[in-house]
């Protein structure tokens, strides 16, 4: 008897990633390669988002839903057995903004993230978040592993 896939919804998401309750963004894992991954999100409408501010979930909060899709990212690479290694956003580059803002998206969320170099300490992801058929921003983004696998 065959064991049943493992579902990657906001729970096992969250379980693997560093980010507890509302701050953990992403909803599922809708597909994934060693080369990239793709996840949906509505957290950008609900009104309790911690990254809303003044009511508005501006397109720059974008880059966190990325870096968490890379986080996932890593957790679904990482050995089977070890706790994954904690990686830090170092910078953002080429950043286009297609939109103001995320909460004004009717649809859900796709980030897509593609690793497109790295090593054992540095990764180097594209990325892209899009919303309603448009693309709402695109970027690269440098990740540092924690050389501690805190």
């Amino acid at each position: 008897m065959s064991e049943a896939p493992v579902a990657l919804d906001r729970d096992w998401i969250a379980a693997h990633i560093p980010h507890a309750g509302t701050m953990c963004l992403l909803d599922a894992v809708l597909d994934w390669t060693p080369e990239t991954i793709r996840c949906r999100a509505a957290s950008h409408r609900d009104a309790g988002n911690p990254l809303l501010a003044d009511g508005r979930l501006g397109a720059a909060c974008g880059i966190e839903y990325a870096a968490q899709a890379m986080a996932v990212h890593g957790a679904l690479l990482a050995t089977t057995g070890d706790k994954p290694r904690q990686g830090y956003l170092a910078s953002v580059r080429g950043v286009d903004f297609c939109a103001e803002r995320l909460d004004a998206v009717a649809g859900d969320l796709d980030i897509d993230a593609e690793r497109l170099s790295g090593d054992g300490n540095n990764v180097l992801y594209q990325f892209a978040v899009r919303g309603d058929g448009r693309l709402l921003l695109a970027g690269r983004a440098a990740v540092i592993l924690d050389a501690e696998g805190r």
